[in-house]
């Protein structure tokens, strides 16, 4: 009678042991995934970034802002080429989100979403930037803005124009030298065109406004250190140069 009592208390005890492996084998495969997926979730502001992806996205924002404003300039408009609404929508919906995630880096990095200051053609800010020609009220290259640009080379800045309000689409070409953007009057002549001059207006500011903004990503890629912010200014580059040929065979066609 002993030795069965011994044969049943050893079972006993085994089958503790093997439901103690048990659930200790179930609570490393439940906690197994965790460490590898924490390890893709690093926060942007834990990630490596430079000077060159902060001017990049605080430069696109207002730039990507001013793009959608003429967009929804032309979408206001009567008899305007669809081609070209379907065109202003497309540029919004692409760009509207880019905002949002420019803005989130920022945050992430503890820096403002505005520029703090606008430099002139010679400063190191953007290295490599070239300075384009802004197109005048009548779509042609010309005396917009960009043309005086040359007038003060070297100069790191612009007296009274130190910050940019947020939102604002007033300070123009002048504020951001090279970059494409359209000065007021060039906004308001967009605003007077109606029909077909506004559909070729719209195009031709918005050539010279994409050109200004894969300058911009171009920079960024070859002297940015965030890879999501050098991946977005790859993006940029490869869809607003396929824009750019559709608005321009569009144009033709006009």
């Amino acid at each position: 009678m002993k030795s069965i009592h011994t044969v049943v208390a050893g079972a006993a005890a085994v089958s503790a042991l093997l439901a103690v492996g048990a659930c200790s084998n179930t609570a490393t495969e439940q906690s197994g995934p965790s460490t590898p997926a924490a390890s893709t979730s690093m926060p942007a502001e834990a990630q490596a970034h430079n000077n060159a992806d902060a001017m990049f996205a605080q430069h696109m924002i207002p730039h990507h802002q001013q793009a959608i404003e003429m967009s929804d300039i032309i979408l206001g408009k009567q008899g305007i080429d669809p081609r070209v609404t379907d065109l202003a929508k497309q540029i919004k919906d692409a760009q509207t989100p880019e905002i949002e995630q420019l803005k989130g880096w920022l945050s992430a990095w503890g820096m403002p979403t505005t520029m703090p200051r606008m430099d002139m053609p010679g400063s190191s800010n953007m290295p490599g930037m070239p300075s384009h020609s802004m197109p005048s009220a009548s779509g042609t290259p010309g005396d917009g803005g960009g043309a005086h640009h040359g007038d003060m080379p070297g100069s790191s800045s612009m007296p009274g124009n130190s910050m940019m309000p947020s939102g604002s689409m007033s300070p123009g070409a002048n504020s951001m030298p090279g970059m494409g953007m359209m000065s007021q009057a060039d906004m308001d002549s967009l605003k007077n065109a109606q029909g077909v001059e506004a559909s070729k207006l719209f195009l031709t500011q918005m050539i010279a406004h994409h050109q200004g903004a894969i300058d911009m990503a171009q920079n960024e890629v070859e002297n940015g250190q965030y890879q999501a912010a050098v991946e977005m200014a790859k993006s940029i580059t490869s869809s607003q140069q396929k824009e750019i040929d559709t608005m321009k065979s569009i144009l033709s066609s006009l």
